[in-house]
C-alpha cells in the first residue's frame, strides 16, 4: 500500500486528516476525512467514454450514514439502511451542488460520487466535511475537475464566528450557513440565522471562504503528492463552426427580436420553437440527426447569448421588467374552508396552494437516523406536479428537488415559530405548486406565513421570499442584479440566489452561482436589493392578513398543555395505564404525558371544548394536593367499625372516624353510611405519614345544649 496523508488545523487546534491509498482503491478515486472520531469514505468513479447523445453530465452524488458508524442497528422490518433519508438527500445535493460547477462544460462521462459515515462521534457533525472529501476523492483521480473545493458549516456562537462547530454548540448559534467554493470564490451557501443584517452575513461568507482556501491548498498538496495532477483525455462533443455560424447568423435577430417583445412563458416558448423549427425546416432533408443535434445545441447558446446581451445592453427583460422590479402579486386565505388554515399566493407565474394542519404529539414525525434521531413537530411539505409547468410527468413522489425546496421553506418558516408551551401543535405545512414560472420555493415561504396566521398561530412575524439573479458578461465587466427571477432567467443566468426574512432582518438563504468571480461588492448590492423586494413582498401580504388571527377555527383542535410534578406521572397513567385510557374513553380526549427537565409535561387534544375541560378537570383532580381546611365533594369508599374512608380527590382517600360524622354520638357504624354515598368533609389535618383526618360533624350546625333543670 502506498498510503498518503494530509492534515490542517481548523485553527483552534482541531485537526482534520486526509487520507488515500488504502481503502476502495479499485475506485478512480478514494479518500478517509478524519475528524476526532468521525470518519468519512469518499469514492468516486467515471465511465470512459460517454453515451451517443449525451450533451450534459450525468451526476450522482450520494451520501449515507451507517447505522454502524453510531453503534445503532436499523430499525424497520428488513433492520438494514434503505434509501436515503430527507436529511441524507439534502446533504448529498449540497455536494452535488458544489461539485456540479466544477466539472468542464463538455465532461459528459457517467460520473458517481458516494461519500459514506463509517465512523462518528455524536459531538462532530460530518455534512461539513462531506463535500471536502469528496472533492479530495476527485483530486486523487485522474477525472477531469476544476477544482478542488471544499465545504464547511460556519456559525455565530456567543458572538464569535466559529468553523465547524461542535454539535452541542449549535444550539446557541445566532447564524448557521453551509458554505462552499473554490480557493478562488464562493459557489454555493444554504442555511439560515435569527433576523440578520446583510452586512453580518457577508462577514460570514468571507470567514467561511478563508477556512475554504485553506483546505483546498491541502487538496492541491494531496493531489500533487499521488502524481493525479495529470486527468484523462477525452472527447464528448462533436462541433461543426461552420453550422454553428449558420445558427447564429439565421436565429440570433430573430432571438433577440422574441425575447425583447416581452410576453408570457407560453408566448415565448411559441416563439423560440418556432425559429428553430423554422431552422430545421430549410436544412436538407438528408441532413445527419447528429447535425440537427449540434444545431439544437448551438441554438441554446444563441438563446444564451441574445437574453443575456437584450438585459446587459437595453436592461431590458424577458418580460418587460425593470431589474429591480416584483412581478404583480394577490394573495387570498381562508380559500380551504375545511382546512385549519389556508393560503393562495401568486407572483407573476408562479403560484401556491398552502394549506396548514394541526395536530397532536402522537403525530410528530419519528426521525430514525444514524447521525440524528427523535422527533420533529414541524413539517413542510413542497409538492411540484407535471401541470404546474404545463408538462406531462409521472408522479413519483418527491425527488431531491422536492425536498430541497421544502427545506428552505421550513428553516424559514422555522424560525418565527412560537416555541414552548406557545406552541404545543405538531404543525403540517404542504404547499402545492399550481403554476411556475420561477421562485416557487419563495411564493411557498409566502404562501406558508399566510396561512400559518389565518390558522391562527402567533408567528413572532411575517417572513416573505424572494430570489434574485446575475447576468454577467467577463469581458466588459457589465453585469445586473435581478429581482425575483423567472424560470429562464435562473436557467440562463449567472446566479439564484434565494433570501427570506422578516421587517427585522434574514432568517434563511439559499445561493447557487454558477460563474468565477463573484466579488464581495456585488454579493452585497445584490443583499441589499433583495431586501428591498422582500419588503415590497411583504407589504403587499400585509395587505392580505397583516397579523395571526386571534384565535383557531372553529373546527380545528384544540390542545392544552398541563405542567405537573414528577411523581403524579404514574397516578394520571395508572396500572398498565388504566386511569389514561379510562380519561380518554369517557372524555373523548387524547391525552400523551412524557417526563422534560423534570417535570411531567402533558398534553391533552380534542376537537371540542367540552372534551378539553373534561379531560384538564380530571387530570387537575389527580395532581391536586388536599389542602388543610378545605371542603370537599367526597365519596365513601369503604366501610370500617371505626367509621369510614372517602375520596375526595382521585386516589386520595381520608379517614372520616365515627366521632367526626355527626355531633351525635355513635355505637356503631350500622346503617349510618354506605359506599358509594356521596358527602361534603372537611380536611382537618394531615399527618407526617401524609393521613388524612376528615369530618363531616364541623359542617352541620352544632345543637344547642339542653338547658339546665331548674332546683
Amino acid at each position: 500500500m502506498n498510503v498518503i496523508k494530509k492534515s490542517f488545523d481548523l485553527g483552534d487546534g482541531r485537526i482534520v486528516e486526509i487520507e488515500t491509498g488504502k481503502l476502495a482503491k479499485q475506485a478512480d478515486g478514494s479518500v478517509v476525512v478524519k475528524m476526532g472520531d468521525t470518519m468519512l469514505l469518499a469514492t468516486v468513479v467515471s465511465t470512459v467514454g460517454a453515451k451517443p447523445g449525451t450533451d450534459f453530465l450525468p451526476l450522482s452524488v450520494d451520501y449515507q450514514e451507517k447505522y454502524a458508524a453510531t453503534g445503532r442497528i436499523p430499525g424497520g422490518f428488513l433492520r438494514r439502511e434503505a434509501r436515503l433519508s430527507d436529511y441524507e438527500v439534502l446533504i448529498s445535493r449540497l455536494v452535488d451542488r458544489a461539485l456540479r460547477p466544477m466539472f468542464p462544460s463538455d465532461y459528459h462521462s457517467d460520473t458517481q460520487v458516494m461519500i459514506s459515515l463509517i465512523s462518528a462521534d455524536k459531538n462532530i457533525m460530518p455534512d461539513c466535511l462531506a463535500g471536502l472529501a469528496a472533492s479530495a476523492a476527485l483530486s486523487v483521480s485522474d477525472i477531469p475537475f476544476n477544482g478542488p473545493i471544499s465545504e464547511v458549516r460556519v456559525a455565530k456562537i456567543d458572538g464569535k464566528l466559529v468553523i465547524n462547530p461542535l454539535a452541542s454548540d449549535l444550539e446557541r448559534a445566532t447564524l448557521e450557513f453551509m458554505v462552499a467554493g473554490s480557493a478562488n470564490d464562493i459557489g454555493m451557501v444554504e442555511g439560515e440565522c435569527d433576523e440578520i443584517q446583510e452586512d453580518e452575513m457577508v462577514e460570514a461568507l468571507k470567514f467561511a471562504h478563508d477556512a475554504i482556501k485553506v483546505q483546498c491548498a491541502v487538496q492541491v498538496e494531496l493531489t500533487e503528492a499521488t502524481g493525479k495532477t495529470v486527468k484523462r483525455e477525452y472527447s464528448h462533443e462533436d462541433h461543426d463552426a461552420d453550422l454553428k455560424a449558420k445558427v447564429y447568423a439565421d436565429t440570433y435577430d430573430k432571438v433577440y427580436a422574441v425575447a425583447k417583445a416581452g410576453g408570457n412563458k407560453d408566448v415565448r416558448k411559441e416563439g423560440f420553437t418556432a425559429i428553430i423549427n423554422e431552422f430545421f425546416e430549410a436544412m436538407p432533408e438528408d441532413t445527419a440527426d447528429l447535425t440537427k443535434a449540434m444545431a439544437k445545441h448551438y441554438y441554446h447558446d444563441v438563446q444564451y447569448d441574445a437574453i443575456r446581451n437584450l438585459l446587459l445592453d437595453e436592461g431590458i427583460r424577458l418580460d418587460g421588467r425593470k431589474t429591480t422590479e416584483i412581478r404583480p402579486i394577490w394573495s387570498e386565505v381562508g380559500y380551504l374552508p375545511a382546512a385549519h388554515g389556508s393560503a393562495v399566493f401568486t407572483r407573476g407565474e408562479t403560484q401556491s396552494l398552502t394549506s396548514v394542519t394541526l395536530g397532536s404529539k402522537d403525530d410528530e414525525q419519528m426521525i430514525d437516523g444514524a447521525f440524528f434521531n427523535g422527533y420533529n413537530k414541524f413539517l413542510l411539505h413542497y409538492n411540484f406536479p407535471g401541470f404546474s409547468t404545463g408538462e406531462v410527468r409521472p408522479n413519483r413522489g418527491a425527488g431531491r428537488r422536492e425536498i430541497g425546496h421544502g427545506a428552505l421553506a421550513q428553516r424559514s418558516l422555522k424560525k418565527v415559530l412560537p416555541q414552548g408551551e406557545a406552541n404545543p401543535y405538531t404543525i403540517r405545512i404542504v404547499s402545492d405548486i399550481l403554476e411556475s414560472n420561477g421562485s416557487s420555493s419563495m411564493a411557498t415561504v409566502c404562501a406558508g406565513t399566510l396561512a400559518l396566521m389565518d390558522a391562527g398561530i402567533k408567528i413572532k412575524s411575517p417572513v416573505s421570499g424572494i430570489a434574485m439573479g446575475l447576468i454577467t458578461d467577463e469581458k466588459t465587466g457589465k453585469y445586473a442584479i435581478l429581482s425575483d427571477i423567472l424560470g429562464d432567467e435562473d436557467h440562463l443566468g449567472d446566479m439564484d440566489f434565494k433570501v427570506t426574512g422578516t421587517e427585522h432582518g434574514i432568517v434563511a438563504c439559499q445561493m447557487d452561482l454558477k460563474i468565477n468571480g463573484l466579488s464581495y461588492e456585488v454579493l452585497t448590492k445584490a443583499l441589499l436589493q433583495a431586501k428591498d423586494g422582500r419588503l415590497h413582498i411583504l407589504n403587499e401580504m400585509k395587505k392580505t392578513i397583516s397579523q395571526p388571527n386571534e384565535d383557531y377555527k372553529p373546527h380545528a383542535p384544540r390542545i392544552v398543555s398541563l405542567t405537573i410534578e414528577k411523581e403524579f406521572i404514574g397516578a394520571i397513567i395508572g396500572p398498565g395505564g388504566k386511569i389514561i385510557q379510562e380519561m380518554q374513553r369517557e372524555t373523548g380526549a387524547s391525552i400523551s404525558i412524557e417526563e422534560v427537565d423534570g417535570k411531567g409535561i402533558v398534553e391533552i387534544f380534542a376537537d371540542n371544548k367540552a372534551s378539553i375541560d373534561a379531560a384538564v378537570t380530571r387530570i387537575r383532580n389527580i395532581v391536586a394536593k388536599p389542602e388543610i381546611g378545605e371542603v370537599y365533594q367526597g365519596k365513601v369508599k369503604s366501610i370500617m367499625p371505626f367509621g369510614a374512608f372517602v375520596e375526595v380527590m382521585p386516589g386520595k382517600d381520608g379517614l372520616l372516624h365515627i366521632s367526626e360524622i355527626s355531633w351525635e354520638r355513635l355505637e356503631t357504624m350500622d346503617g349510618v353510611l354506605k359506599e358509594g354515598d356521596k358527602i361534603e368533609v372537611k380536611l382537618l389535618d394531615i399527618d407526617k405519614q401524609g393521613k388524612m383526618k376528615l369530618s363531616r360533624k364541623v359542617l352541620l350546625p352544632r345543637p344547642e345544649k339542653p338547658a339546665a333543670p331548674q332546683a
